[in-house]
C-alpha cells in the first residue's frame, strides 16, 4: 500500500527495521497482524505530526467580553494570560474588555463594534437581556462564534458554554449551608448581583428547590441588582435586615461580600453559615479569616483552557474526537 511518509519515517516512529516496514506496505506474507498494527499506528501518528506543524504559527485572537466585579475580571483574566499561550498548534491571544457594570446599550454597542473591527471568537459574561440577545443572533447569522462563560444565553446563540452547572452548584451550596445551621427554623438572605445574570438565576433556583425538599424549615428572601459592587449591595442587605430579623445565614452568589459582613456587623447581627462563590482574592481573604464558612469555586485557569478547546474545535485545529469535560464544582474552606 502506498504511504505519504518515507520508509525511513515510519521505521523511525514505529520502532522497525526498513525491511519489515517495506514488506508490510507492499502487503507481502510472513508479517504478523500486530506489526502491521504498529505501522498503521506510526502512520497515523505521522499524519497528526504533520497537520500539527501546518498549523503552528496560525493565531487565534479572542475579545473577553465580562460584565463583573473587578475582583472576579482580575482574577479570571490572570487565568486566561497563564493558560493560553501554553495551548497548542496554534497561537491564542486575547483582548479583554472588562467592566463592573455596562448598560444593555453599551454592551451591545460593543459587540457589534467587535464584530465590525474583526474577532475570532468572543468569550462573553453578560446579562441575557433582550438587547443582548439581539446582538447575540446578529453576530450568530454573520459567523461569529461566541463561547459564554460562567453565565449562558439561549443555547442557538452560542457555540458552548463554559463554567459550573449552575443550577447543581446552587444545590450543593444548599446541602452543605443546611447541614451547617442545623434544625432551627430561620431564614437564608441568598444575593444576586442581577436576576438578568442566567447563571446567578439557575444557582439561585437550584439552591431554594434543595431547601424546600430537604430543609424546609429555613426560608429564603432573594435582594439583587447590586451587581456585586459594595456600596450598592450594602444598601440592598440593610433593607433586607430591616425587614427581616429571622435571618441567621447568607448565600452570596453575586459578590460584595465585604460590604455584606460590615452591614451585618453594623446591625450587631450574626452569620452562621455563610456561603460564598469563587476564590477571588477577597473571598480567599474572609475565608481563611473565617468569616465565609466555604466557597464554592471552579478553576479560572482550566476553565480557560476548556475556552480555548471549544475554538479549537471550531475552527478544526484539534480533532473533533477530543472531549471537553464539565467544569468541576469545587469546595474551599477555612482549613
Amino acid at each position: 500500500m502506498a504511504s505519504r511518509f518515507t520508509l525511513k519515517e515510519i521505521a523511525h516512529q514505529a520502532g522497525l527495521s526498513l525491511a519489515t516496514v517495506d514488506r508490510v506496505l507492499h502487503g507481502r506474507d510472513h508479517v504478523r497482524e500486530a506489526t502491521r498494527d504498529r505501522v498503521r499506528a506510526a502512520e497515523a501518528e505521522l499524519a497528526r505530526q504533520y497537520a500539527a506543524s501546518r498549523l503552528e504559527g496560525t493565531k487565534v485572537t479572542l475579545d473577553i467580553v465580562m460584565q463583573a466585579p473587578e475582583r472576579f475580571t482580575s482574577a479570571v483574566r490572570a487565568a486566561f494570560e497563564a493558560e493560553l499561550p501554553l495551548m497548542r498548534p496554534a497561537t491564542f491571544r486575547a483582548r479583554f474588555h472588562l467592566a463592573e457594570v455596562w448598560d444593555e446599550g453599551a454592551l451591545t454597542d460593543l459587540l457589534r463594534a467587535i464584530a465590525r473591527r474583526g474577532t475570532q471568537g468572543i468569550v462573553l459574561k453578560a446579562p441575557a437581556t433582550p438587547g443582548i440577545e439581539a446582538a447575540l443572533a446578529d453576530l450568530a447569522g454573520r459567523g461569529f462564534p461566541v463561547v459564554t462563560y460562567v453565565t449562558d444565553v439561549a443555547h442557538p446563540l452560542r457555540l458552548a458554554y463554559v463554567g459550573m452547572p449552575n443550577r447543581r452548584a446552587g444545590a450543593t451550596a444548599a446541602y452543605l449551608l443546611s447541614r451547617m445551621a442545623g434544625p432551627g427554623p430561620g431564614r437564608v438572605l441568598i444575593t444576586l448581583s442581577s436576576r438578568t445574570f442566567e447563571g446567578e438565576e439557575a444557582r439561585r433556583t437550584g439552591f431554594v428547590d434543595h431547601l424546600a425538599r430537604h430543609a424546609p424549615h429555613l426560608d429564603t428572601v432573594t435582594v439583587s441588582e447590586g451587581f456585586g459592587v459594595n456600596r450598592q449591595t450594602g444598601r440592598l442587605i440593610a433593607d433586607a435586615l430591616e425587614r427581616h430579623p429571622d435571618i441567621r445565614c447568607v448565600y452570596s452568589v453575586g459578590g460584595g461580600n465585604r460590604a455584606i459582613l460590615e452591614t451585618f456587623a453594623a446591625r450587631g447581627r450574626g452569620i452562621d453559615v455563610f456561603a460564598a462563590h469563587d476564590l477571588d482574592r477577597t473571598n480567599t481573604a474572609l475565608l481563611k479569616a473565617g468569616q465565609v464558612s466555604f466557597v464554592i469555586h471552579h478553576s479560572f485557569r482550566q476553565d480557560a483552557r476548556r475556552v480555548a478547546l471549544h475554538f479549537g474545535k471550531h475552527y478544526r485545529l484539534i480533532e473533533p474526537s477530543v472531549g471537553i469535560e464539565e467544569t468541576e464544582i469545587n469546595i474551599a474552606c477555612p482549613e
